[in-house]
């Protein structure tokens, strides 16, 4: 399945049925059809979110069923990323299967160093000229500004601790930031482990604060895209027009 019939599907369960039949019983049960008691456990894993460990959460991830071949991103999404990228070097933080860093490579073929990072890349399929590092979001093994690009797809809406993350990706880019995350809204039954929702780009944006003056936030296909241009001392702005195009 791809992102596109997913978030078709979505707008259906998140837009169109009320909150009331959303968190019911009812909505479980059916469900348990589709994903068996996958449902109930994601449920509980959110609701003990504060509370987990390493374990339990490397072993729900490790067990959940994986939707989307290749990529979580939307076509739209992919091109927009591979068209935002500045500079030589690029870092995606939470790569999966490195289909993404695929793309990018296709669309950029003149990067010096392309990165990968995820807290499991066994799954990381072996591409020419990536270099695959296993690290989790919070503590990323990186100099300041050592990436002229940071992207990260898919990964913050997993984070408990989601500002730590943002953090730690604007510290690593020297040039730009993106990140891109579903919009949707929280109910207690879903298809995913997410903890964090963000139901419009405004949001967001109030996660991501403080808002640099150059960036850009916006609706694709429902899922927000976000790209900031890193303000560091002796840096340019780096013309984040292209990005917006």
């Amino acid at each position: 399945m791809n992102r596109e019939t997913t978030n078709r599907i979505r707008f259906v369960l998140e837009d169109l049925l009320p909150p009331v039949l959303r968190d019911s019983r009812l909505f479980r049960a059916a469900a348990k059809l589709v994903w068996g008691e996958h449902i109930v456990h994601l449920a509980r894993f959110r609701a003990r979110a504060p509370f987990l460990s390493e374990a339990e959460y490397e072993d729900l991830y490790r067990k959940h069923p994986r939707v989307h071949e290749g990529t979580d991103n939307s076509v739209a999404c992919i091109c927009r990323i591979a068209g935002s990228i500045e500079g030589e070097s690029v870092c995606d933080v939470g790569c999966g299967t490195g289909a993404l860093l695929k793309h990018i490579q296709s669309a950029q073929p003149g990067l010096s160093r392309v990165t990968g990072v995820d807290f499991v890349v066994e799954d990381a399929a072996s591409l020419p000229g990536v270099e695959y590092v296993a690290a989790r979001i919070e503590d990323l093994p990186f100099a300041d500004g050592e990436f002229d690009t940071v992207v990260c797809t898919h990964v913050i809406e997993h984070v408990l601790d989601y500002r730590k993350a943002i953090a730690e990706l604007r510290r690593i880019a020297r040039r730009r930031l993106i990140i891109v995350v579903p919009r949707e809204r929280e109910y207690r039954y879903s298809f995913n482990p997410h903890f964090n929702f963000f139901p419009y780009t405004h949001s967001f944006l109030r996660a991501v604060h403080p808002v640099p003056a150059i960036h850009v936030c916006e609706d694709i296909g429902r899922d927000i895209f976000y790209c900031e241009t890193v303000e560091r001392a002796g840096d340019g702005a780096g013309g984040i027009e292209a990005a917006a195009a």
